[in-house]
């Protein structure tokens, strides 16, 4: 996929941050819009941003952990632009918790959006990719779907799932040969509002850290406009990349990773002047 002019792109989350530069951006290249999220007056704000480049927009209201939702929607945008080519799987939530202090409803919660939001949108809409002859899958994981951290390790799972199903995905597309492709994106810090909305556990105190600190020293971390993560995305639908990393964070620590795979920890806490509590 060289250009997006006249493609139809579906996105999950696209009431803010990423997800609403993706839709910025893919309008001023001339594509067609069905935009989801859960926030209608985001949604809304988004539509009014690029009304004006002419393109077709659709809005949807969509929690993407309903599987019967998320067909629907698929269903309804090939019927209603004709085509589908492009699905961004970005919707997400963050959490902060211990393994031991987590609820099980925690870890569903935030399993059911990440990972099987992401499963529900790619199987919803491939069919459809591949009824179009020209078609792209993009899937956000992380940066933490290449590391683990305390505090996260249920969002760790999450994203570490992602990217295991986009990768086997892509790979079973290669085989197939069918015009259709699969790209694992991830993001390291970017400046969005993930850490306003991320659930903080008071387990978390364990390991003596503060939760409302935690929001604000999560804050500090986000770096990276998501104009410039969505363009970086945009870039590597038309290089067909595999993996695309966004921010130097990123890209140090995924590096730090490979290198010492099975210490990386101890490295990143070195570097970053962390201490073990004695």
């Amino acid at each position: 996929m060289k250009n997006f002019n006249n493609k139809v792109a579906a996105i999950t989350g696209a009431g803010s941050g990423i997800g609403q530069q993706l839709a910025i951006q893919l309008a001023q290249a001339g594509a067609h819009l069905a935009l989801s999220d859960r926030n209608l007056d985001g949604l809304a704000q988004t539509a009014e941003m690029i009304k004006h480049t002419g393109v077709k927009i659709t809005q949807t209201q969509l929690d993407v952990s309903d599987r019967a939702a998320v067909e629907q929607w698929a269903a309804v945008t090939q019927a209603e632009f004709g085509q589908v080519n492009l699905i961004f799987n970005n919707a997400g939530v963050a959490l902060a918790s211990t393994v031991e202090g987590m609820h099980y409803d925690e870890i569903e919660w935030i399993m059911n959006i990440n990972f099987w939001g992401v499963v529900y949108g790619t199987k919803a809409f491939l069919p459809y990719l591949k009824q179009s002859g020209d078609g792209h899958i993009v899937n956000i994981s992380s940066l933490f779907g290449l590391t683990a951290q305390p505090t996260q390790s249920a969002y760790n799972a999450t994203k570490f799932a992602v990217r295991g199903f986009t990768e086997s995905l892509r790979q079973e597309l290669d085989l197939e040969n069918v015009g259709v492709s699969a790209t694992c994106v991830h993001p390291g810090g970017i400046r969005t509002n993930i850490a306003n909305s991320a659930r903080m556990s008071d387990s978390i105190r364990a390991l003596g850290m503060n939760p409302d600190r935690a929001t604000k020293a999560f804050n500090k971390v986000l770096k990276t406009p998501p104009e410039v993560a969505a363009k970086v995305i945009l870039d590597a639908v038309k290089q067909n990349k595999r993996r695309v990393l966004i921010g130097n964070d990123a890209k140090i620590i995924d590096l730090i990773q490979r290198i010492a795979p099975t210490r990386y920890a101890q490295a990143i806490d070195l570097l970053s002047g962390k201490k073990k509590r004695k």
